[in-house]
């Protein structure tokens, strides 16, 4: 670990049931806020008096709650928070990712020692249409998309095409991953399509059971619109060992974020796409989020990795999620796919949660959701999602047309010492 770098852990966490309709149970933002935060604090063995500052990942609070200053919410969660320091984030879909940074360079900076972090959204009280169009704000509103029926899958039948011009791409391939990732989420009691019933062909190139949305991006290609809440505490080495002795708790086995990575491009999908052209990799700063995560985590590439949570919004973000790891050469992801490479027994596993095709998107909360499973599995905490094994698990985080990218790696020092990745 590099001392410019000193590692954070995370010492527990919390994610809500994105299967619950909040609003139906009578439950808003602050409610789901509430509950994952004290459940968190409660798994991480935490006082609330311990915490130094609060983060919280939202991204469209205003447009569909009403709701704005959700910062402010935390002292109306436990008196010992009033007072905190505390401040909300928007990133679009990688709002939780920009949370999380946020508190580590707290950390890293040595202004605090325990730093609690917490995504949230609400998005299932309106009309999927409606949600739909509120997301678009993500995109450059007025520059882009205004052709389109539903602005995000159109926008990730583009990325599809790109590929499909550059490389080309066959549409089976991108059902794959959608079946993977909703098999997966069966076996999540957390995940939002866990009991929900697909026919035969549902995931094909039939227009009855599996409709087209925009172009090559079908029903369930898509992301699922969800409520739902995510928190974890994060610490510093000195704080995590105190912890860890209070607690009879072995300090090489708590997770630790060991590398990250942040890029933004422009605001526009073509003129990402326009500035790649003729480079070897459709998002470039993508990919560059991903190498400076590994460098930062002192890794060479994805084989040393025991599996990855990424960004599904679609299948075709995750396929480029999947060459852009280098799991693959650029424009090969179909590869690992059909050999089989990212299923949960495979040699890289990906969303063994399900990811948010399976597992489901509230939007602000999916960033720190991401972490949280990340540091279950080389806790060997997963439960029914478990990888075997696993001791090191990067995530990767995009906001809109993958204009913000964040990419973190999480291991345990116990796990890297013994060469289980």
């Amino acid at each position: 670990m590099s001392p410019s770098h000193p590692p954070v852990y995370i010492l527990g966490g919390h994610q809500s049931d994105f299967a619950r309709h909040a609003q139906r149970e009578g439950d808003g933002l602050f409610e789901l806020l509430r509950s994952s935060v004290l459940a968190a604090l409660q798994d991480a063995k935490v006082e609330a008096r311990e915490i130094d500052c609060c983060h919280v990942g939202n991204f469209i609070g205003e447009l569909l709650q009403g709701q704005a200053h959700l910062g402010g919410m935390f002292a109306a969660i436990d008196p010992a928070l009033d007072g905190k320091p505390s401040g909300r984030h928007e990133a679009a879909c990688a709002s939780g990712g920009i949370a999380m940074l946020a508190a580590m360079a707290e950390i890293e900076a040595r202004r605090y020692d325990c730093v609690l972090v917490s995504g949230v959204e609400i998005e299932r009280h309106v009309p999927g249409a409606v949600a739909a169009g509120h997301l678009g704000a993500a995109a450059w509103v007025g520059e882009e998309g205004a052709e389109a029926r539903f602005v995000w899958p159109w926008m990730f039948d583009r990325v599809a095409r790109e590929y499909d011009q550059r490389f080309g791409i066959r549409y089976e391939h991108l059902a794959r991953i959608a079946e993977i990732n909703i098999r997966n989420a069966r076996r999540n009691p957390l995940a939002q399509t866990r009991t929900w019933h697909f026919e035969e062909g549902a995931f094909s190139a039939d227009d009855e059971k599996n409709p087209v949305i925009e172009g090559m991006v079908r029903r369930n290609d898509c992301g699922q619109l969800t409520d739902g809440s995510a928190s974890v505490v994060l610490a510093s080495a000195a704080f995590a060992r105190s912890w860890a002795d209070r607690h009879g708790i072995a300090f090489d086995g708590i997770p630790r974020i060991a590398g990250w990575g942040h890029r933004t491009a422009h605001l526009q999908l073509e003129k990402k796409l326009e500035a790649s052209a003729g480079q070897p990799y459709v998002f470039p700063h993508v990919r560059d989020t991903i190498a400076d995560a590994f460098r930062r985590a002192g890794i060479a590439d994805w084989q040393s990795l025991s599996g990855i949570e990424t960004h599904d919004c679609f299948s075709p973000t995750e396929y480029m999620a999947i060459d852009h790891f280098g799991i693959t050469r650029p424009g090969e992801s179909w590869r690992a796919i059909e050999e089989g490479w990212i299923e949960p027994d495979g040699r890289i596993p990906i969303n063994p949660s399900g990811g948010l095709i399976g597992g489901g998107h509230p939007v602000g909360a999916t960033g720190v959701r991401m972490v949280l499973d990340a540091a279950r599995q080389v806790s060997g905490r997963a439960g029914e999602i478990q990888v075997e094994g696993a001791c090191r698990f990067a995530t990767l985080n995009l906001g809109g047309s993958a204009t913000t990218a964040v990419c973190f790696v999480v291991e345990t020092e116990a796990g890297i010492a013994g060469g289980k990745a």
